[in-house]
């Protein structure tokens, strides 16, 4: 029986790599992408690539409730069970940007949308025989907090602040994830893929950050060696049991006290079931 995998940001960089290297391992690999035109372009891409056939493309814009709450009814239309989910999407915005929610871009799209994704497809893991929630954080974290007085940086706004937070929110989600699923089928683990050379942060329209990312390409990981490290926690038979840590080339790493800390990470899941209009218990209908 192949994997059932969705893969976020499935379109470019680690996303893609990801999708091609789970098809290759025999997975059917659903890539969420955002963008119809450039969605077809990678799945065509993901299918050369890989030499599978099982690779389909569905649309979901992190950035937006109501497409993510689309995305998951179609999904379960078509789906009885979902074998892992890679959290892959995110992104850096140079200056304050609100999703369509007026939520701050990068903790809307990176943890917001994700928290959303994630809880609305908990039913569908649990129908796995083991299923694993995956997601890509950042030793960014570190710089990282989280701001309850003004989430959504109104006063203040850096992009290095916005984007620390979202990684550092990213991995205070595992870990209440973990621990409301122990007991579970389902593990959550969380990585930082080391420094990877994207289109995270270029601005698609202008160009902006393309002259950097080409002066620093020969000091980044490609996209498939940043993707290394989720692929192994998605699908390593010995990552069956394991859940609530944090990984960077394939190994389990010490966190800083602020993201061990079960007083934030409840604060967080409980502000996060506000923002995004669901109860404060994982949704398993």
């Amino acid at each position: 029986m192949s994997k059932v995998v969705v893969v976020t940001g499935a379109n470019s960089g680690m996303g893609l790599a990801s999708t091609v290297a789970l098809a290759k391992q025999g997975a059917e690999v659903i890539m969420v992408c955002r963008h119809e035109q450039r969605g077809q372009a990678a799945l065509a891409e993901a299918i050369r690539q890989s030499g599978s056939e099982q690779i389909r493309l569905m649309l979901c814009d992190l950035g937006k409730l109501s497409s993510i709450r689309d995305f998951a009814q179609a999904f379960k239309e078509r789906y009885s069970r979902l074998d892992v989910l890679l959290n892959n999407a995110g992104v850096v915005m140079i200056k304050r940007q609100e999703t369509a929610d007026g939520f701050e871009m990068d903790l809307g799209v990176n943890h917001l949308g994700h928290f959303l994704l994630t809880n609305l497809l908990l039913d569908t893991l649990l129908a796995s025989p083991q299923g694993r929630v995956v997601t890509v954080a950042s030793g960014a974290y570190k710089a990282g907090k989280i701001h309850f007085e003004d989430p959504f940086l109104t006063r203040g706004f850096n992009a290095a602040k916005a984007y620390a937070q979202s990684k550092l929110a990213n991995i205070l989600f595992t870990k209440e994830l973990a621990a409301r699923l122990s007991g579970t089928n389902v593990t959550a683990n969380c990585v930082h893929p080391g420094a990877v050379g994207t289109q995270i942060g270029v601005n698609r329209d202008t160009g902006f950050g393309k002259t950097v990312l080409a002066m620093l390409k020969p000091f980044f990981l490609t996209p498939e060696q940043g993707a290394d490290t989720a692929i192994y926690l998605a699908i390593a038979p010995e990552m069956e049991r394991v859940t609530g840590q944090y990984f960077y080339k394939k190994k389990p790493q010490k966190l800083t006290a602020k993201a061990e800390s079960k007083e934030i990470a409840k604060q967080l899941w409980s502000w996060s079931c506000e923002q995004v209009g669901i109860g404060d218990q994982p949704v398993l209908n």
